[in-house]
């Protein structure tokens, strides 16, 4: 795998995945970064990356960006509180004519990095990969449907070109740094007390991901292409639990409000365990509040 193209490196995510990258690469790989601000790249120069500025709704700039490279690792995203069509533009049109790009410049394998807001609507149990995307529930909106429908059209190129597909799927992702974690509070503030969050660590999502661009592809047996894994610690956290980690007094009546649906958000994540041998470091927040990675 001598070149590994990564979007979104300065994001929340990003950011760190890319950091690990670099600093656990083998022998001989290269890493390239496309960015959209060359000074906000400068970091992973620094550690050794080639930085490539432009956008990737860009065609003429996804392309340059995939010259050559071998692995793609799509974590690029619009969140919330963008326009609606930049969430599309981002998060669907751009992660698909990636894939495309990929197929035929005949790249080893794809990362596509998605979210468990795609699944939507709530089964009354932990939601698994092979479940469809339903929307509905507390946060939908134009960045799942945006990421469901990537999800989507990249398994039909995996299916129909033989794109070597892998998806990793992040629940609510939070510590070594990210104010992710005191940022939710005026979300959660109208939560029920007993409502849960999904969650996963930084160092978490990273090796996950890691584990998934690493995994052998092609049609064997085993093979990760074409799969789609939940990767989520195994504690999700109440309402409660947030507040109180931040340290934050709890919402006038919230521990009298009732959470009608216990389910909405959880995860399982068994696949990531039993296929890749995953294990979070830190099983639940309280875990990564002890170890002081917050």
């Amino acid at each position: 795998m001598p070149l590994i193209l990564v979007t979104g490196a300065t994001g929340h995510v990003g950011r760190r995945f890319t950091k690990r990258l670099l600093e656990r690469r083998a022998a001989g790989t290269e890493v390239r970064v496309l960015v959209r601000d060359e000074e906000r790249g400068a970091p992973f120069a620094a550690q050794g990356a080639s930085l490539m500025v432009g956008d990737l709704r860009e065609e003429k700039d996804l392309r340059r960006a995939m010259e050559g490279a071998h692995a793609v690792v799509n974590i690029a995203a619009a969140f919330r509180g963008v326009p609606d069509e930049e969430a599309w533009a981002v998060n669907r049109d751009a992660a698909v004519a990636l894939g495309r790009a990929a197929v035929e410049a005949g790249t080893s394998r794809f990362l596509q990095v998605s979210t468990n807001l795609v699944y939507g609507a709530s089964r009354g149990r932990p939601l698994t990969e092979d479940d469809e995307s339903r929307p509905g529930g507390l946060l939908w909106g134009a960045y799942p449907a945006s990421k469901a429908e990537a999800e989507r059209e990249l398994l039909a190129l995996h299916h129909e070109h033989g794109l070597d597909l892998r998806i990793g799927s992040l629940a609510f992702v939070y510590g070594d740094g990210d104010p992710h974690l005191a940022n939710v509070l005026p979300h959660a503030a109208e939560w029920a007390g007993s409502q849960r969050l999904a969650m996963v660590h930084h160092a978490d999502a990273t090796q996950a991901l890691l584990r998934l661009l690493r995994a052998p592809g092609g049609t064997a047996g085993g093979s990760v292409s074409g799969r789609k894994y939940n990767i989520v610690d195994d504690a999700p956290a109440t309402t409660v639990e947030l507040f109180q980690i931040n340290g934050v007094p709890l919402p006038e009546g919230m521990t009298e409000r009732t959470d009608e649906d216990p389910w909405f958000g959880i995860t399982s994540n068994l696949r990531l365990r039993d296929e890749l041998g995953w294990r979070p470091l830190y099983p639940s927040m309280w875990t990564a509040r002890d170890a002081g990675v917050l």
